[in-house]
């Protein structure tokens, strides 16, 4: 009898210490991203059908690696992965700009079906002053530098917007609102092409709008700066202005400034955001211009210019004030030893010291396809370690913080198909408070329902059902679902006792 009284308190510890570990170790709320790329022409002439099966196969083997958001790249140089009235599709779809893809389909459209389908959010990417890269030899007609030549600079052997022109911003913002008022998108999202990355002896060639659009500038760098400040402001309040529940975000270079040229920057030696690049990315996140920032921290633990560990800490401490998710280098990491542990790589120590910092809510995988590869064991490891359990998507109450009502008539029913779990969604008085997803957890008869527990999710589904696995009949399980609205706002909680 004391044998089995001592057994049973073990056994308690350890469900206790399993539920701990299940908090801390794996969050129930963390940013999971990829992104998926067109710029390296992985896609450029495939025929749609082809295309489709490449990408289906990526999503597929994200989702079970627990990716949770794909960002997708559909305008790398003034041109459209989708049905743009505005530019011309992509030669880095078609493999000639302005070819329309035949038989016709919309990549942008096809995306967000396909990641909605695996609960996954869609990010549409955008590249804003960028309008011409090296490989493209010919402009289609329907480019905007045919109808808008004024706006545009050559700078470096490549074509760009004159972020000094107040039209250019006019421009990329009515390109901004045409795609998030047609498409089911969950956030527009900026990469770290603001002003062109510098070339050595040579000055982005913006003296004629300094001097007709300077503002009262007397520093062209602070000129500078303030053009892409401008333009942050008004993408902010476009989005906003269209649909509410969509997100703005950036993921800027690594490096913000290095200390010898701000005490306040971080102890590194590198190109440098704020002065090369003219993006002050800390004024838009206090500001409140972007909803999320991802610095692209591609670098190793110990690299002596640019330190991982120097530069997440440093990100954490800086950019708090809207979420904050780090860009990692799916092929530096698994490249690079643990300085602590040679004998692995540095993916196990990068995990450890990003979930350690409160400030940080996740990862954004550069790039998707080097996560499907599964490079020493990356995939896997996110799969069975790091999203080991279902995440929802990190909140965002500065947008959004009212949850959704509770689901109505849960009920389980036996059909030809199996025992099913039916609900029905709550009434809604907005679109704001409407119920789009839901999340189901599973716990046992007499076990203590604790919703901060992620181990005890068993699925986030758009359907108003999911499928019990039934087992003899004669065990009790306690089911709870609750409702998601757009902003992953989780309603309280309806529970339901079931024999399986």
């Amino acid at each position: 009898m004391k044998a089995k009284m001592i057994l049973t308190a073990c056994l308690l510890c350890l469900s206790v210490w399993q539920a701990m570990m299940a908090q801390t170790v794996y969050p129930k709320r963390e940013f999971r991203g990829a992104w998926i790329q067109c710029v390296n022409g992985q896609f450029q002439g495939m025929p749609p059908r082809q295309m489709q099966a490449m990408l289906v196969k990526q999503l597929d083997k994200l989702e079970k690696a627990g990716i949770n958001a794909i960002i997708f790249q559909v305008r790398a140089e003034c041109d459209a992965l989708y049905k743009s009235s505005y530019e011309p599709w992509s030669r880095f779809l078609t493999g000639v700009q302005g070819q329309v893809p035949n038989p016709m389909w919309d990549p942008l459209q096809f995306m967000i079906d396909e990641c909605h389908k695996r609960n996954m959010e869609l990010h549409a990417w955008i590249n804003p002053y960028r309008a011409q890269t090296k490989g493209t030899t010919a402009l289609s007609p329907l480019h905007p530098y045919n109808k808008y030549p004024n706006l545009f600079v050559r700078y470096a052997g490549q074509l760009y917007f004159d972020p000094g022109q107040p039209e250019s911003r006019k421009y990329i913002c009515r390109i901004v609102r045409d795609i998030v008022s047609r498409y089911d998108i969950d956030a527009i999202h900026m990469d770290d092409y603001f002003y062109p990355y510098p070339v050595n002896g040579m000055d982005f060639p913006d003296n004629v709008s300094f001097a007709a659009y300077g503002r009262g500038f007397t520093n062209k760098a602070d000129w500078r700066r303030d053009n892409v400040n401008v333009l942050i402001k008004e993408i902010h309040e476009t989005v906003r202005q269209c649909k509410p529940w969509v997100k703005f975000g950036v993921s800027p270079f690594g490096i913000y400034r290095n200390k010898k040229s701000d005490p306040n920057g971080s102890n590194t030696n590198g190109l440098q955001n704020y002065d090369d690049l003219y993006a002050d990315v800390l004024l838009w996140v206090n500001n409140g211009w972007v909803d999320y920032n991802i610095p692209q921290v591609y670098w190793e633990i110990g690299h002596p210019a640019a330190d991982y560990d120097t530069l997440v800490r440093w990100w954490a401490k800086h950019s708090a004030a809207r979420p904050l998710y780090i860009g990692q280098d799916v092929m530096r990491t698994v490249s690079k030893a643990d300085p602590k542990k040679p004998a692995q790589h540095q993916m196990p120590a990068k995990y450890q010291l990003q979930r350690s910092l409160p400030a940080i809510g996740g990862s954004c995988q550069w790039y998707a396809a080097a996560v499907v590869d599964n490079p020493g064991s990356y995939c896997d490891m996110l799969k069975k370690v790091y999203h080991k359990y279902p995440a929802l998507q990190p909140r965002y109450p500065f947008m959004d913080d009212k949850a959704p009502k509770k689901v109505r008539k849960v009920k389980p029913v036996w059909t030809e198909d199996g025992y099913i779990l039916f609900w029905t969604a709550p009434k809604a008085k907005d679109v704001m408070d409407e119920a789009v997803q839901y999340v189901v957890y599973r716990f046992g008869n007499k076990e203590d329902v604790n919703l901060k527990d992620p181990s005890h999710i068993v699925a986030i589904t758009r359907d108003c059902f999911y499928k019990l696995p039934y087992e003899d009949g004669k065990t009790k399980y306690r089911y709870v679902v609750t409702a998601l609205d757009r902003l992953q706002n989780e309603s309280k909680a309806v529970k339901k006792k079931v024999k399986l």
